[in-house]
């Protein structure tokens, strides 16, 4: 055996595959150096964490082992912590805790890390308690593994209290908890914790840095993001100051949070300067342009990014089709939609509300029917978009039946938008008791606190009906102020029924709102006009005039189909 144990590992220390691996094996078990712990524990080094392994043999190899070395279940442990079945790995920890092996404080992070994949913290706590009686709290690493793994089962309180009893807190204690309180939604919380870690003087990494960016831009906090942003070219990390060694990573993060902070030009600024741009960037900045209302400038970015030779991805469908949505531009939209359908995504739940929204806004209710009657999967976002779609087309009666449909499915909740559409849908058809349902079993049974707009719907129907003394009621008894629509919806109903006397009453409260659209104060000069109260009439357009205070005009838009020959 000893003839041949140096060579084995020698040959070991140079084995690059599996085929090498498996033959070195087969003379290890000849020539009984399989019973030596130390070659034993390479081969199941080898096949457990590297590369060109292979669980499934390492684990072969281990049930021929009658006493496994501490260091031999860690590594199994470790390389099924990697593997596509993160399971094991807790099954691999019991299995050595039951069998009388002591943990030591290479055992504690991997199986963390497992808990942390499958997001099971039960387990993690059970581990936490055997972490606590063999005294490895303090250990740098386990108590990192501990707090990475309550941040990704969603338990910050206990994160924070790992991270309060941590013998020291260095930038990776700081980071997992940044990065922590990001992943659960808690930006604000993540860029004061970043405030507190510059207090101690812990210098960031770039790590650091591309997750507090990531928390300024999904506060929306401009002002911190343009302090992170001043800290980076401190640090010296800056990727748009570097001639070389481009971080692609953290300048996305930068344009990221610009962008989504609505500083449109200095996030498409440094856009342009990247010398090298991966598929994020392009989404943040076709997103970005999107959900700030430059749907033209997003599209123009996604034939750019096409230009280039980036694929997009569901991301990048979401973002043009609601700048098709925004542009009216159908003839786009219909080409995205076939685009998608070649790759089958147009089922998925978002792309197909996305397709929803986008057909219902260009006026098109029968494709955006037939999409939404196809997917696979409808949440309350996919039902409330065909509701309000429906509703806002004058299709009140299709949009109560889909309502009904969907309060039909249990596991769909609807929300305060659903409910928009829904008011809004009755009050096209003039449906006031129906309304009134719907309102109070808003309230009662969802118990969804009725928003501006929702009092909005409620009023324009009553006045439509004609029926005022209910308006007026449900207005008084309103607990947020009332905003220019609702005046409007109001004196929409004294035209329709020429009532003057109510507009008066009305009249005093909506100067007082300054309205910066001409529509309200028309819709008021033209209730004076009918009843010919002239005087009235010059006052109201003098006030609008005094306030400059001008007629919207009208417009249309026609999208051009390029014909080809």
């Amino acid at each position: 055996m000893k003839k041949h144990y140096y060579t084995i590992l020698s040959l070991l220390e140079k084995c690059k595959t599996m085929s090498e691996l498996k033959q070195i094996h087969g003379v290890m078990v000849t020539s009984s150096v399989i019973k030596n712990v130390i070659p034993l524990s390479r081969v199941i080094d080898f096949c457990a964490n590297s590369e060109a392994g292979d669980i499934s043999y390492a684990k072969s190899v281990f049930r021929r082992i009658e006493q496994p070395s501490v260091y031999i279940w860690n590594s199994m442990i470790r390389g099924y912590s990697n593997s596509e079945n993160p399971v094991e790995c807790l099954v691999m920890y019991r299995e050595m805790v039951h069998r009388g092996y002591a943990p030591d404080h290479f055992t504690f992070p991997f199986v963390l890390k497992g808990c942390c994949i499958v997001s099971d913290v039960h387990y993690g706590k059970c581990v936490h308690d055997c972490i606590m009686k063999t005294g490895f709290e303090l250990n740098v690493y386990v108590s990192a593994g501990l707090l990475n793994m309550y941040a990704c089962c969603a338990d910050m309180e206990s994160a924070q209290k790992v991270f309060d009893k941590m013998p020291k807190w260095n930038v990776v204690a700081w980071t997992s908890l940044i990065f922590g309180f990001v992943g659960n939604n808690q930006a604000s919380e993540a860029v004061k914790v970043f405030k507190d870690m510059e207090l101690c003087n812990v210098e960031p990494n770039e790590i650091t840095m591309v997750n507090v960016l990531v928390a300024c831009a999904r506060s929306r906090d401009i002002d911190s993001g343009k302090w992170v942003h001043s800290r980076i070219r401190q640090l010296g990390f800056d990727p748009f100051g570097l001639s070389f060694d481009f971080n692609v990573i953290l300048a996305t993060a930068i344009v990221d949070m610009y962008a989504k902070c609505g500083s449109l030009k200095t996030a498409r600024h440094l856009f342009d300067k990247m010398p090298d741009r991966n598929l994020v960037a392009w989404n943040s900045m076709i997103g970005a342009y999107n959900q700030y209302g430059q749907g033209d400038k997003a599209v123009d970015l996604y034939f750019d990014m096409r230009h280039a030779g980036f694929v997009p991805d569901q991301t990048t469908i979401l973002g043009v089709i609601g700048s098709c949505a925004q542009l009216g531009a159908l003839a786009l939209g219909q080409s995205l939609h076939s685009c998608v359908s070649k790759t089958g995504i147009d089922t998925d739940a978002s792309i197909g509300t996305a397709l929803v929204d986008m057909y219902t806004k260009n006026g098109d209710a029968g494709s955006a029917q037939r999409i939404f009657d196809n997917l696979q999967k409808k949440d309350v976002m996919a039902w409330t978009s065909m509701i309000v779609g429906l509703a806002m087309h004058g299709h009140a009666t299709e949009a109560l039946h889909t309502f009904r449909k969907m309060q039909e499915d249990a596991s769909v909740i609807p929300d305060q938008i659903t409910y928009i559409g829904v008011l809004c849908a009755c009050s096209h058809v003039g449906l006031v008791e129906e309304g009134q349902r719907h309102f109070r079993s808003m309230v009662d049974v969802y118990g969804i606190t009725p928003t501006v707009e929702h009092y909005g719907c409620m009023i324009d129907l009553l006045s439509r009906a004609g029926r005022f003394e209910e308006a007026v009621r449900l207005l008084e008894k309103m607990s947020i102020q009332p905003n220019i629509a609702i005046w409007g919806a109001l004196l929409n109903g004294c035209e329709i029924y020429e009532n003057v006397d109510l507009a008066d009453k009305f009249k005093r409260y909506i100067t007082e709102l300054e309205p910066r659209f001409s529509g309200v104060l028309v819709l008021l000069s033209n209730i004076y006009a009918r009843a010919g109260r002239w005087q009235e009439v010059k006052l109201t357009r003098e006030l609008m005039k005094d306030r400059r205070i001008a007629k919207s005009l009208g417009c249309s838009s026609v999208e051009m189909k390029l014909l080809s020959s």
